[in-house]
């Protein structure tokens, strides 16, 4: 396996691979409040349960007595009265000093026994029904009526509520934060100065718009950012309200949709509304692409209500301007699918590129990232920003974070190196599986297939450095060799011409040892014939048909290619080029054939090796290159490798 690097390049394929910040909350402070809602309640319970508990539990005094206590009472001629409650069997008396008891005799009390005993004692006792209680004779017959009442009003209150809803659904729904916090400034995003500089000009209009009025001079209404998922647009937006001190509105394109017609026009109302009662204010817009798609565009026509949405944005838009103070910035992945409209001067007049951060930004990202963790001696970010190319700033951030949790996965109390190169290698590589074994054949296999990768990546003259071969299974590949590519903007035709030779290093290798070929190399061959296909079609990188590109197939809910444009060229041309693709491809194949065929002992060498260690680095393939028939690789891999 190769990492095949198209431009930008893809993630590494591998052996077996199947083919195919939040801001703060706030804005307004909370309204200090008096006592709780449920406090009368409370109180009106307390009151209406002391008025009533003496009738529901009646309160007994006296000395509480046993039966036995009780006849031995009598007998010493201590009891002088009693009143036996039928029923509950308790009795409340009088002693004969006046003090009070109480007791709990048997059914059927008296016997005949203990009548005798009373009248020879001269004890007077009366008997009487126990008291009727109306409270809890009413309860039960109140009690499903209550309840019955009660559910009606709970109802009544939950339509209410929900009439209340569709009352407020066309209003928007926008996050408002407070000038007076800012939570985010310019400061808190480590690199893109170019970035910084080109919004720069928006914060000095909201901190002083006098200045550009008395020269007449016009800022942008609105300001398109415009980069790779992670790299910062929204925090640059929250960055711009921090810096102006002016109100921030923050709100996605998905809240202005709504299953009813029409919501999402009177959200946009809305929106601009609060907007200009701020004063001066800033509205961000989030991944804008879900309501600003090109119009008309798409099977079936366009989708009305997103369209009528777009429409009374644009209409918004055009209804004020930049001296009321209102700037709209807005943020998206996708511009090319943006309604030309909306991009015209006058709307958005400016798009601001985020790219993915360079190595001296990805090294001061790392830096911010790292300022809360505990790191060890041997961590030298220098290093790990040179090994990251590629990376947005949320994949950093996500790094920085894997390894702390391999930190303390391990029992460490700091963050080493060996934690940042093995969450590094689980972003670019994929999880270790380690419940997956492989039989001793496919092991060999796997190494003679990386063994084949990883020579052709030392040998070739334009090839990327290689850092580390290794046959243990991760993510969906069975073995990973990995190369660091070097930061670039542009690619050659023979760089390109080298990843499709080390991308069929892994089958030439196991067709050179075992004879035979296996379903390892799908993924190295899909990439190939991309990289080959791009090659001919868009870079004009092909003899045969020249200086002529055709751009890849439109999305179908473009509704561009869809009926409405047939193929490009003619049928002879695209015969040319499947002729040049095919060509590419297998001269690709017999130099790599050629190349392994003469270091056949240097790729033995390299699969033992893998077989017994199983990961091994560029430095040691290269030693075992030089070792075997006298060759060496490039001098400028030579001198990475030893870097």
């Amino acid at each position: 396996m190769s990492n095949l690097p198209p431009p930008p390049p893809p993630p590494p394929p591998g052996r077996g691979q199947q083919p195919g910040s939040q801001p703060p909350q706030g804005g307004k402070k909370p309204i200090a409040s008096g006592w709780p809602r449920w406090t009368i309640p409370v109180l009106l319970a307390v009151l209406v349960g002391t008025l009533v508990l003496n009738q529901v539990w009646p309160n007994t005094t006296g000395e509480k007595l046993s039966y036995t206590e009780f006849i031995t009472a009598v007998e010493a001629d201590k009891v002088a009265t009693f009143d036996l409650t039928n029923g509950t069997n308790t009795i409340s008396g009088e002693f004969t000093d006046g003090t009070q008891f109480t007791t709990t005799v048997r059914d059927n009390f008296p016997d005949e026994t203990e009548r005798a005993l009373l009248t020879e004692h001269n004890v007077n006792w009366t008997t009487k029904e126990p008291e009727s209680n109306w409270l809890l004779n009413w309860a039960g017959l109140l009690l499903p009526f209550i309840l019955i009442i009660g559910f009606l009003v709970w109802m009544n209150k939950r339509a209410q509520g929900q009439m209340g809803n569709v009352m407020s659904i066309g209003r928007s729904r926008a996050k408002t934060y407070s000038a007076d916090k800012p939570s985010t400034t310019f400061s808190d995003i480590a690199g893109y100065e170019g970035v910084k500089q080109e919004i720069t000009e928006v914060v000095d209009f909201l901190r002083m718009p006098e200045r550009f009025r008395e020269i007449g001079a016009r800022v942008p209404k609105g300001m398109l950012l415009v980069g790779p998922p992670g790299t910062g647009k929204t925090l640059f937006a929250r960055a711009v309200a921090g810096e102006a001190g002016v109100g921030f509105l923050s709100v996605t394109g998905s809240d202005f949709m709504e299953m009813f017609v029409g919501v999402g026009a009177s959200r946009v109302r809305d929106l601009f509304a609060q907007a200009r009662k701020l004063g001066r204010a800033i509205i961000f817009i989030d991944e804008i692409d879900s309501i600003g798609r090109k119009r008309g565009a798409g099977l079936g026509g366009g989708h009305d209500e997103r369209e009528q949405t777009l429409n009374q944005m644009l209409a918004e838009m055009d209804g004020f301007e930049t001296s009321e103070g209102i700037v709209i910035l807005a943020a998206t992945n996708r511009p090319d699918i943006l309604d030309p409209a909306l991009l015209r001067p006058g709307r958005f007049d400016r798009q601001i590129v985020v790219p993915l951060p360079e190595n001296e930004e990805r090294l001061a990202i790392l830096k911010v990232h790292s300022r809360d963790k505990r790191m060890g001696p041997d961590v030298d970010l220098e290093v790990m920003s040179k090994a990251t190319p590629g990376m947005s700033g949320a994949d950093l951030a996500n790094l920085v974070n894997g390894a702390a949790l391999f930190a303390v996965r391990r029992g460490s109390k700091q963050v080493e190196r060996i934690d940042f190169e093995n969450a590094r290698d689980r972003v670019v590589m994929g999880a270790r599986r380690e419940s997956l074994v492989l039989s001793a054949e496919e092991r060999r296999a796997t190494a003679i297939h990386e063994g084949g990768h990883a020579i052709l990546t030392v040998v070739l003259p334009n090839a990327d450095p290689l850092h580390k071969v290794t046959i243990l299974p991760r993510g969906m590949a069975l073995g990973v060799t990995w190369s660091l590519p070097e930061e670039r903007h542009t690619y050659s035709k023979e760089y390109f011409e080298d990843v499709i030779c080390r991308a069929m290093g892994g089958r030439v290798a196991e067709k050179l040892v075992f004879g035979h070929l296996n379903s390892g190399a799908a993924n190295d061959l899909e990439q190939a014939t991309s990289i080959a296909r791009r090659m001919v079609r868009e870079w004009g990188m092909s003899d045969a048909v020249g200086p002529m590109a055709w751009s890849g197939h439109q999305q179908v809910f473009l509704g561009e290619d869809l009926m409405t444009q047939g193929r490009e060229y003619s049928d002879d041309t695209a015969k040319m080029i499947d002729n040049e693709i095919f060509r590419i491809l297998h001269e690709q194949e017999a130099r790599a054939m050629e190349i392994l065929a003469s270091h056949r002992s240097a790729l033995d060498a390299v699969a033992e090796e893998l077989l017994e260690r199983e990961t091994i680095d560029g430095a040691d393939v290269a030693r075992l290159v030089q070792a075997g028939l006298g060759d060496s690789p490039s001098e400028d891999h030579q001198a990475t490798l030893a870097d």
